[in-house]
C-alpha cells in the first residue's frame, strides 16, 4: 500500500494509475482493471490527478461512496468484466491529505480466470507495461488460455505422430538413470512401450494406437519431430569467457537428438565440468550443492517453459555467473515460488518425469533450494525477473561473492545483467519508488552505477523511463 498523504512523491507506473473520476466512473477505468489482473496487480486511485511533473495529488471526492457502488455494481456484470476477482476489502474510501480518495487494489488473476476481458470481448484484453496499459496481441490471448486449463497440457496426445517418434536411445538412457538411483523400482521389468504409456510418454489416441504424449515427445523425441508441434521450439546452451563465445550446445544442430532429456544432463555436464568446485561444505572433486543447484535451475526452466512462446530456452554460463532463462512467466505468484511449499509446473507430466530421477522432487522445493544453497555459500541471492511482450522469466545465479570478482568477472557480470536482467530490475525497483537516482538503482540491483547508467539511457530512449533534472541531481521515473 503507497502512502496516501504523501501522494507527490510517487508516478503512474505499471502498478499505479490514476483517475479524476469526478464525473463518474471513467470507462477507461476497466482497460486497467483487466490489465492489472492479466499482469501483476496494481491500485487505481480515483479521486487522484496528475500534475504537469507527473507527480500525483488528490483532488478529494464529493460522494466517494457513490462512486464504490457504481463500481461494485458494474465489476460483477459479467457484459463488462468477464470476471469479478476482488474482495469486499479490496476497493476502499480513504483519506489522502485530508480529502476522499476511492483506493482498487486490483490483484493477479488466478490462472483458472485469465484472461480477464471488457465490455463481453475477448479480443479486449489488456496488460500492463511502463507506458501504461495495452491490448493484447492473439499471441498472449492464446497462452493465457492455455494456462487456465485445469489439465496439464503436455499430457495431450499426439494424433499426428506415432511411438517411433520417441528416440530409442533417449529411453535407455533414462531408464539407465532410473535404475541406477531407485534399482529394483516397480516398472524395472516393464518392457519399453508398457514403461512410456506407464511414464506418461504414451498414451492412446482416437484411433486405439499408441502416440507420443506432448511430454513424451520433449523428453524423448528428436529436435525435429518436436518442430513439428512446437514451430517455437529451441533449447541454446552457450559458455563464453571474455566476451567470446566457447563451447554452444543447440536443439537445432542435429548432432545430437535435442531433446529435453538429452539437453538437460548435457547441459549439466558441462556446468559440473567448469563451474567452481571449491564451494563451502564439500570436498574437491566431489558433486557439491552448488552443483545440484544448478542442476534444479536447469529442470525448472525446463518444466515451466511455455514450448509454445517465442524465444526459446536460453542457458548462459560465464566465468562467475550462470543465466537461465525461458518463455512463459510463473503460474503462481514469484513470491510463493520463492517460500515453497506450493508448485504449479506448466508441464505437469514433464516434471513428473524429472522427479522420478529424483530432480525437483517435492512440491516447490526447487527454487527454494537454490536460494538456500545461494545463501549457505555467502553469494548474491539470485535474482528471478519476469517480463511480458513476450511472456519471460529469468534466473540469473552470481556464482560468487561480490568481493570475489576480477575484471573479467565484472565486465562478463555487466554484459549479462545488461543483456539479461537489467530492465526487469529497473522497472521492478522504479515500481515500488516514485522516482530514484543512478546510484540508488545501482545499490539496488548490485551493479556499477556507469552500467546502470547505461541502462537508464537505453530505457529512456525507448521512452519506458523519465529523466529529470541535471546532471548529479538528475532522477528516474517510469513514464506514465
Amino acid at each position: 500500500m503507497i502512502d496516501l498523504n504523501n501522494l507527490g512523491r510517487y508516478r503512474e507506473n505499471n502498478r499505479i494509475e490514476a483517475k479524476k473520476a469526478l464525473g463518474g466512473l471513467p470507462h477507461s477505468i476497466w482497460e486497467t482493471y483487466s490489465a492489472f489482473a492479466n499482469t501483476l496487480g496494481g491500485l487505481i486511485l480515483l479521486g487522484v490527478e496528475e500534475h504537469e511533473d507527473k507527480s500525483l495529488h488528490a483532488i478529494g471526492l464529493p460522494e466517494p461512496e457513490r462512486l464504490v457502488r457504481a463500481f461494485w455494481e458494474k465489476v460483477r456484470d459479467p457484459n463488462l468484466a468477464s470476471a469479478s476477482i476482488l474482495s469486499v476489502n479490496d476497493v476502499t474510501v480513504e483519506e489522502a491529505n485530508g480529502k476522499s480518495v476511492v483506493v482498487i487494489n486490483v490483484p493477479r488473476a488466478e490462472r483458472s480466470r485469465r484472461p480477464v476481458y471488457v465490455d463481453g470481448d475477448p479480443r479486449n484484453t489488456y496488460r500492463r507495461n511502463g507506458e501504461g496499459d495495452y491490448r493484447c496481441t492473439q499471441e498472449e490471448r492464446q497462452a493465457m488460455l492455455r494456462d487456465a486449463s485445469a489439465a496439464t497440457q503436455d499430457l495431450r496426445v499426439l494424433e499426428e505422430l506415432d511411438a517411433a517418434a520417441l528416440r530409442a536411445e533417449s529411453v535407455r538412457a533414462y531408464r539407465r538413470r532410473l535404475d541406477g538411483i531407485h534399482p529394483g523400482h516397480e516398472w524395472a521389468e516393464l518392457e519399453d512401450e508398457a514403461f512410456l504409456r506407464a511414464l506418461g510418454a504414451l498414451g492412446v489416441g482416437s484411433d486405439g494406437k499408441l502416440r507420443p504424449t506432448a511430454a513424451g515427445l520433449l523428453m524423448f523425441g528428436g529436435a525435429r519431430d518436436i518442430m513439428r508441434v512446437y514451430p517455437q521450439y529451441l533449447l541454446d546452451y552457450r559458455e563464453e569467457s571474455g566476451g567470446r563465445e566457447t563451447d554452444r550446445l543447440r536443439s537445432d544442430s542435429g548432432d545430437w537428438s535435442g531433446n529435453v532429456f538429452d539437453f538437460c544432463f548435457l547441459a549439466y555436464d558441462r556446468l559440473c565440468r567448469r563451474a567452481p568446485l571449491k564451494t563451502r561444505g564439500t570436498a574437491g572433486g566431489t558433486e557439491t550443492p552448488v552443483h545440484r543447484a544448478m542442476r534444479e535451475a536447469l529442470a525448472n526452466s525446463l518444466v515451466n517453459a511455455d514450448y509454445c512462446g517465442r524465444g526459446g530456452l536460453s542457458v548462459v554460463k560465464r566465468r562467475r555467473e550462470l543465466i537461465v532463462s525461458n518463455p512463459g512467466v510463473f503460474r503462481i505468484e514469484l513470491a510463493a515460488a520463492k517460500s515453497g511449499g506450493l508448485s504449479d509446473p506448466r508441464n505437469g507430466a514433464l516434471s513428473e518425469m524429472f522427479h522420478r530421477l529424483d530432480i525437483g522432487r517435492g512440491a516447490g522445493s526447487g527454487i527454494p533450494s537454490i536460494f538456500r544453497v545461494w545463501r549457505d555459500q555467502g553469494w548474491p541471492e539470485p535474482a528471478i525477473t519476469q517480463s511480458f511482450e513476450p511472456e519471460r522469466t529469468t534466473l540469473t545465479l552470481r556464482l560468487s561473492a561480490s568481493g570475489d570478482y576480477d575484471a573479467e568477472d565484472a565486465g562478463e557480470r555487466d554484459t549479462a545483467a545488461t543483456e539479461a536482467v537489467k530492465r526487469q530490475l529497473i522497472i521492478d525497483y522504479l515500481t515500488d519508488h516514485a522516482c530514484a537516482t543512478t546510484a540508488e538503482i545501482a545499490d539496488y540491483v548490485e551493479l556499477r552505477p556507469s552500467v546502470v547508467q547505461d541502462c537508464l539511457g537505453e530505457l529512456t530512449l525507448e521512452q519506458i523511463v523519465i529523466a529529470e533534472g541535471e546532471s548529479r541531481s538528475r532522477t528516474y521515473r517510469l513514464k506514465a
